[in-house]
């Protein structure tokens, strides 16, 4: 289907094919707002045809994009494959983001998270906070001080 005569009904298609509501589309159209006058429009059988027909185009022309740089990416790696085996990887690399291969992975952490109010460490001595930091070192919390390693045992 051709453009639409008349610019606004062309301008609220667009916009529905990009996916706005029919009141956003018909605002952006440059009509005053109306969700009543811009839903009769959207079911406009002429702009609805405008709209399917902006759809499918983009969807062929991002299919046919899509397998235009696959079919590069393949004569790339096949020309250099001999001559430059990294381009080659390259490509097949690229080729297996394209297709999904190189998803990232997803990694959970668990667990507490320990947390200290370091203004009630105040009132504490220095043999406290090392008989502190000792317990928290054996149950795993903090690593503890490496440059106290030698340090005698209270």
């Amino acid at each position: 289907m051709s453009v639409l005569p008349n610019p606004r009904h062309e301008s609220f298609a667009q916009a529905l094919a990009k996916g706005k509501t029919a009141a956003d589309a018909y605002v952006e159209a440059g009509y005053k707002p109306s969700r009543h006058h811009a839903s009769r429009l959207a079911t406009n059988g002429n702009v609805q045809a405008r709209v399917r027909d902006i759809q499918s185009r983009v969807a062929e022309k991002a299919e046919w994009s899509a397998a235009d740089r696959l079919a590069a990416l393949k004569r790339i790696s096949d020309a250099s494959e001999k001559e430059d085996p990294r381009v080659a990887v390259s490509a097949i690399s690229e080729a297996n983001k394209m297709h999904g291969s190189h998803a990232p992975t997803k990694h959970q952490h668990g667990g507490t998270i320990a947390s200290v109010d370091v203004t009630k460490l105040k009132g504490m001595t220095d043999k406290e906070l090392e008989l502190l930091e000792r317990a928290l070192v054996q149950i795993g919390i903090v690593d503890g001080d490496p440059s106290r390693a030698g340090s005698e045992e209270i």
